[in-house]
């Protein structure tokens, strides 16, 4: 179901994130309440986008499959 060009993306995304929660967890330790806000607005947009991009891979899976199901002839009784 899932192509090459999603298992290249996997290891970029784990640094991305990784590198955002680290600034996210270093802000929160010296009390900068304003880049952690913006660091953590950051993050909830990419998992947003994450589970819109998923749920576009879903939609259009669920799709096919239901074309194919309505392509089958069903034997009469």
């Amino acid at each position: 179901m899932f192509g090459t060009r999603n298992h290249l993306a996997t290891p970029y995304l784990r640094a991305f994130l990784g590198t955002h929660a680290a600034r996210l967890r270093s802000a929160r330790q010296q009390q900068d309440r304003g880049a952690s806000a913006v660091e953590l607005a950051i993050i909830t947009a990419v998992l947003v986008a994450l589970a819109a991009a998923i749920l576009v891979i879903i939609v259009a899976f669920a799709n096919k499959q239901g074309t194919a199901i309505q392509n089958q002839v069903v034997p009469s009784p």
